[in-house]
């Protein structure tokens, strides 16, 4: 991997995570598109650990306080209000998305890595943000949050996993459809998706630089350095924590059908891509 290669992948990466229009979707078409070549779902995997990073930035004192709560709600069931059950919830959704990624890994690094899937699964998936909107009350905040919502959630979640889904979307979604306000399901989505990043970027990060070619694939594996790796975090620390702050402004009067718009113009570009032989799916 070149550093240009890395820079700009590392700013799609910064600027995707968060909106929900998949992040291992632009990456996996950007790096096809542009350079005929697979960035690879561990590059993906680490570099979002800098996204990650963004989150426990920005929500720094939520996810402090939580925490506290969460261990004094152990020891005093009367100290048992929000932020103890929040921290039951980001356990809980994070059980999901473990055991599928450990079940699946290997289908999930390499089986589904096929644009024709990015493509369907990027039109498909904006019909569930439409529904998702068309169902939403959204009149329960994260103080309603319950034990069956987490579940709900951290499902959908799992979801993510597919290049294409959005890990943000699925969760928010899930949200808007159990009557959470926009904003209250994104951040419940950005908090329930801490451990579970975190976990798969340092899992990942021994197969990010490992060898540089798939045998029997059509297109390259690029290889990033220790060095370019650490660059690439920090770039999506950066670039992610202005996109959480834009994004939770741009959803307290915006719809999700904005991201489903594009999502279906994406998938439909990618789908005349495919059809006319200009990249290939593998």
């Amino acid at each position: 991997m070149t550093w240009l290669q890395l820079i700009v992948l590392s700013i799609v990466q910064g600027l995707t995570e968060f909106l929900p229009i998949s992040s291992s979707g632009h990456i996996f078409i950007v790096s096809r598109l542009f350079w005929n070549a697979d960035a690879g779902a561990s590059f993906t995997a680490v570099t979002q650990l800098g996204t990650e990073a963004a989150v426990l930035v920005y929500f720094g004192r939520d996810i402090f306080r939580i925490i506290r709560a969460w261990f004094a709600g152990l020891r005093n069931p009367r100290a048992r209000g929000m932020d103890y059950r929040i921290g039951w919830a980001v356990i809980v959704a994070t059980i999901p998305i473990g055991i599928i990624g450990l079940l699946f890994a290997s289908t999930i690094r390499d089986g589904l890595r096929n644009l024709w899937i990015t493509a369907i699964v990027l039109i498909g998936f904006s019909g569930v943000f439409w529904l998702a909107e068309r169902v939403a009350t959204q009149r329960r905040t994260l103080e309603d949050v319950t034990m069956r919502d987490a579940v709900v959630v951290g499902l959908a979640q799992s979801l993510a996993l597919i290049p294409g889904v959005s890990r943000s979307g699925s969760s928010a979604s899930a949200g808007l459809f159990l009557g959470l306000n926009r904003e209250a399901a994104f951040r419940l989505s950005f908090l329930l998706a801490v451990p579970a990043v975190l976990a798969s970027g340092f899992e990942e990060l021994p197969k990010a630089l490992g060898p540089s070619t798939k045998v029997g694939e059509t297109v390259p594996l690029m290889t990033a350095s220790g060095a370019q790796l650490l660059a690439s975090v920090v770039i999506t620390f950066l670039i992610g924590y202005a996109a959480i702050a834009w994004l939770l402004k741009f959803v307290e009067h915006h719809s999700l059908n904005w991201f489903g718009a594009y999502r279906v113009a994406l998938g439909v570009f990618l789908i005349v891509l495919l059809a006319t032989n200009t990249i290939p799916a593998r």
